[in-house]
């Protein structure tokens, strides 16, 4: 598909038809990129939306505990008299 870029101001933008616009996910605020001479436009991701919910699920299921909670760490002369924070 072709278009045409428009004078806006001092800036330049593209119309982006309605179908691509909802076939990519764009909403009202995009990550915008330049790779290889290509301007890319990505949805902002929502990484991480779900874990608060995930993490209360966790707790309340008695699931969030340590894997290794019972383990003893055997630490070096190092680890105990040398290593500083």
């Amino acid at each position: 598909m072709k278009t045409k870029v428009v004078k806006i101001g001092n800036s330049r933008g593209i119309r982006i038809p309605k179908s691509i616009i909802h076939e990519s996910g764009l909403k009202s605020e995009v990550e915008l990129e330049v790779s290889d001479g290509h301007i890319i436009i990505k949805p902002i991701s929502v990484n991480r939306k779900s874990w608060d919910t995930a993490f209360k699920k966790m707790g309340k299921n008695k699931d969030d505990i340590l894997l290794d909670a019972g383990a003893v760490l055997d630490q070096s002369k190092w680890d105990k008299e040398e290593w500083e924070w």
